[in-house]
């Protein structure tokens, strides 16, 4: 299918509803329901797959184009909608490669009530997600915003890069608690990040002059051998990250993380995340660009997590400020830096 930088937005395929098949899945983990819309049947089809079954979602889809057929319709076409969320883009490269057309909608670009609080179950949500994906298939704007579907590799290729990030949120949150045993028993100074921070450990003494509770000190301990493993984990991932640039560094993401490398101020792990967050998205994909900078909510957040994020961004935000609403999980906020004023101190407005 020719594919255009507005595709997104709206379906450039003519949609002829007389030889379509149009189905909608409600994703979750115990089960899937699955709505369409079959021509020649008045009905519209509702299925709940009590076990998630991409064979069996398949073998339901033909026995719906069979039975279209039936009812004296040609189908020549056969597409399929749901939400983006946590199974990601799997069901669709897997539908895609049965010659099936699969779209990922984002879930934020459907328009809902907001002025009273709306009954949600599966059976409501599958009508919302007809109407907005057949809107979307007619070509009509604002209905709704499919996601670019990445492939495999392009999935994969953000693993070390997250994963270390979690890695150095854990190793964070050990040391804090490590400081926080030891404060509350009057001890300061102390740095668990240090080479030599066990052996210290050991000679620490509260300010009576005694020496750590036993029970503190067992705890001290494990926390000390989890931080020397997460340590040694991070360090696989970053010398896995050197050798791979070493090997193959005329390979496309791999040449573009070491032109990054480059700018003043900008490391190694800074470029790689860069390289595989933000200059990978399509640009045809806005909300996810918008997602993944923090502007929006992620897909598989629920309506309580973001109502929370902005209530907690109204009350940190100064009222001069004019920034939209702060939302969790800002990877670009995990480099601490601005590029673009890293390479230019002094940049032209805009």
């Amino acid at each position: 299918m020719l594919q255009s930088i507005n595709d997104l937005s709206r379906s450039l395929v003519a949609l002829d509803q007389n030889t379509t098949v149009i189905a909608v899945v409600e994703l979750s983990l115990s089960a899937w329901l699955i709505g369409g819309i079959v021509p020649g049947i008045a009905r519209d089809p509702l299925k709940k797959l009590e076990v998630p079954d991409p064979e069996a979602l398949l073998r339901l889809l033909h026995r719906w184009r069979d039975e279209a057929v039936k009812a004296g319709k040609t189908i020549t076409r056969i597409v399929v909608a749901f939400e983006a969320g946590r199974d990601g883009f799997w069901l669709a490269r897997w539908l895609g490669v049965r010659k099936i057309e699969a779209y990922v909608i984002h879930p934020t670009s459907i328009a809902v009530s907001r002025e009273q609080p709306r009954a949600k179950t599966d059976r409501l949500d599958i009508g919302l997600l007809k109407r907005s994906f057949l809107g979307w298939l007619r070509g009509e704007k604002k209905h709704c915003t499919m996601a670019a579907i990445p492939t495999l590799e392009g999935e994969d290729a953000k693993r070390p890069t997250r994963e270390r990030e979690q890695l150095v949120g854990k190793r964070t949150g050990i040391v804090n608690r490590m400081k926080a045993a030891l404060v509350r028993l009057g001890v300061r100074g102390f740095n668990p990040k240090l080479r030599k921070a066990p052996e210290r450990l050991m000679t620490l003494r509260t300010p009576e002059g005694g020496p750590i509770p036993p029970n503190t000190l067992a705890e001290l301990k494990r926390e000390m051998a989890h931080l020397r493993f997460i340590d040694e984990q991070i360090k696989q991932i970053e010398a896995t990250r050197l050798e791979q640039l070493k090997q193959a560094p005329q390979q496309p993401s791999n040449s573009k993380v070491l032109q990054l490398r480059r700018v003043n101020g900008l490391g190694i792990e800074t470029a790689d995340m860069l390289t595989h967050e933000a200059f990978s998205r399509d640009l045809r994909d806005q909300r996810a660009v918008a997602r993944y900078a923090g502007l929006t909510g992620s897909p598989d957040e629920s309506g309580r997590q973001i109502r929370r994020a902005h209530r907690l961004a109204r009350r940190e935000r100064p009222p001069t400020s004019r920034k939209g609403p702060r939302q969790s999980g800002q990877r670009t906020g995990a480099s601490r830096y601005d590029p673009v004023r890293m390479a230019l101190p002094h940049p032209p407005e805009g």
